[in-house]
């Protein structure tokens, strides 16, 4: 570890921390529905589209009305990627001539990009045309995130209102948040990464004479306007089979940094306007804080695992450093940053190869993703999933003070208790189940690139990213099949949707609730004892998938060899 390394890592941090109440103010505009700078350049924008879709956008919904129109608009978005994906060959804008997709790779590329995964079987320059990356992909990577920062939205007014049964209007919801939040920063992303030499183009090959005198072929795109919202709404998918690794996705050392600012930026903004809402922002800054804990926790153990790196090869002689699988242009400190903060945030891209990081570098992007992904998270989807840890934790507080548990004034009681554990329960129960069948399964077995615990870490971290909905791998595992295009989509649907519903119905069941004041006997929500005991609930609880996976892999094994296969 060196001490440049160091000063990104906190320089990283305290940015991240300045920008956290101004991103905050902006999103609590867009929360109020209150008019914005941006308002008079796209009013006229906003009030089109909910004239043309016959939307009111005073009209406000109760959760299960606002989950309906939200479960249709992302299941017709997923229908519409499967047909453009499988139509390819005859649409447009297909400058190389790609064939259409597979149909079990077009099943898993859709639901991945719905549900804000964008997890990839397949290379993108080799499989997606221009028209398949910006229309069947690109789409979702505005919409899903913006489905996640409404859905977060519904969540806080559940907490912000009283003895109501709405909490917001989905359509007024999204659209706010796309028109007046993703559109305006993605296009200024996109401005830095074309000065920065991200390519933006239509072109689809370029021919060059290289400097041997061979001929070859770079690959060309709209990569820039894709890279802004892939970071900007923590969707991770790449135009390049590379990634972030590319450099025509990531040149250089700023647009490395700029990445990883993007992937933290509305996530960690979203934790000030939860304060905002409910009238207390050092509720906001006390979430936020936790998140902080555990982030700079875990990229303290990767970047030591990784700069400390090989045993083995030290004993050979070679001195150093983990730097395979790394761009030398950013080194082990900007490599176990990245990696990091992908998998804290459900992002998923990557600046290096994860199956290259040493067993403890590694371990800690896993451990990440099986938390829930709560560690700042997805744009919406971090902040709702971690105010499920948070009732949980003050029920617990609730228990040993002696009395009915209370958090920012409203009463947590059994339905709402039970609808957390319900929504937490389903990344333990769905990654666990998968990766033991697919463990013993021939299908599932004849994945792995590895043999023995890595390649069972291969499959466990398969399924780990996409019931989290992360989308990065340790790629030596062959997903590109049908039993893996298959089984990982269902994963990814449910790890987005099962934990979105019994989210809104609290979000419902709160906001029905009376406003109760805090009073002497209240547990305190926003100092130190709060934030331990946070921080504490999210590892145990993250502990459910972790400890039994371990297990696992030894049981996987032995089955394996009573079965005749060498795992």
């Amino acid at each position: 570890m060196t001490a440049q390394g160091w000063f990104l890592i906190l320089g990283f941090t305290a940015i991240l921390l300045a920008l956290a109440k101004p991103l905050g103010l902006w999103l609590f505009a867009l929360y109020e529905g209150r008019r914005t700078p941006l308002h008079r350049l796209l009013g006229p924008a906003e009030r089109g589209f909910y004239a043309l879709a016959g939307v009111d956008p005073a009209r406000e919904q109760g959760w299960r009305r606002y989950a309906v129109h939200m479960l249709v608009f992302n299941a017709g978005l997923m229908l519409f990627t499967y047909a453009v994906l499988r139509l390819q060959a005859v649409l447009p804008g297909n400058p190389q001539g790609l064939g259409a997709v597979g149909e079990h790779l077009s099943f898993n590329t859709a639901i991945s990009f719905t549900a804000n995964t964008n997890w990839q079987s397949y290379g993108g320059e080799g499989t997606m045309s221009n028209l398949s990356q910006m229309l069947g992909l690109t789409i979702h990577n505005f919409l899903s995130a913006a489905t996640g920062i409404a859905l977060a939205f519904a969540l806080f007014r559940g907490f912000a209102r009283a003895e109501t049964n709405t909490i917001g209007n989905f359509w007024a919801d999204i659209t706010r948040i796309t028109l007046y939040l993703l559109l305006p920063l993605c296009t200024l992303l996109t401005i830095f990464y074309i000065v920065s030499g991200v390519p933006q183009t239509l072109a689809g090959v370029v021919d060059i004479r290289t400097l041997e005198g061979a001929r070859q072929s770079i690959l060309l795109g709209p990569v820039a306007s894709q890279e802004a919202i892939k970071m900007l709404g923590t969707n991770g998918g790449g135009f390049f089979n590379a990634n972030s690794a590319h450099p025509f996705e990531n040149p250089t050392a700023l647009t490395n940094f700029v990445q990883m600012l993007s992937i933290f930026a509305i996530g960690a903004g979203l934790t000030w306007c939860f304060g905002r809402a409910v009238g207390n922002t050092r509720q906001g800054w006390a979430i936020l804080s936790a998140m902080m804990i555990l982030f700079l926790a875990g990229t303290t153990v990767t970047y030591w695992a990784e700069a400390a790196g090989n045993p083995v090869l030290h004993q050979l002689g070679v001195a150093g450093g983990n730097m395979e699988g790394k761009e030398a242009r950013f080194g082990i400190a900007a490599s176990a940053l990245f990696a990091v903060v992908t998998t804290a945030a459900s992002c998923g891209a990557v600046n290096a190869m994860h199956d290259s990081f040493t067993a403890l570098g590694g371990l800690i992007p896993l451990f990440n993703m099986q938390l829930g992904e709560v560690v700042i998270g997805g744009v919406g989807a971090g902040i709702y999933g971690f105010l499920l840890f948070a009732i949980l934790a003050v029920f617990v507080a609730g228990l040993m003070v002696g009395r009915t548990p209370e958090y920012v004034g409203k009463k947590i009681e059994a339905r709402e208790v039970k609808l957390a554990v319900l929504a937490i329960a389903v990344l333990p129960l769905v990654i666990l189940g998968l990766t033991a069948l697919s463990s013993v399964l021939a299908q599932g077995l004849a994945g792995p690139l590895n043999q023995g615990p890595h390649g069972f870490s291969e499959i466990l971290y398969a399924f780990t990213s996409a019931v989290a909905n992360n989308g990065s791998a340790f790629a030596g595992l062959t997903a590109n099949t049908p039993y893996y295009n298959g089984l990982l989509g269902v994963a990814m649907w449910l790890g987005r949707f099962f934990v979105i519903m019994p989210m809104l119905a609290i979000a419902g069941s709160l906001a029905a609730k009376r406003y109760t004041p805090e009073s002497a006997g209240s547990f305190p929500t926003t100092g130190g004892l709060w934030i331990g005991l946070l921080v504490g609930i999210i590892l145990i609880l993250g502990g459910l998938t972790f400890l039994p996976s371990l297990a696992l892999g030894p049981i996987a094994d032995h089955l394996g060899m009573i079965r005749g296969q060498l795992f």
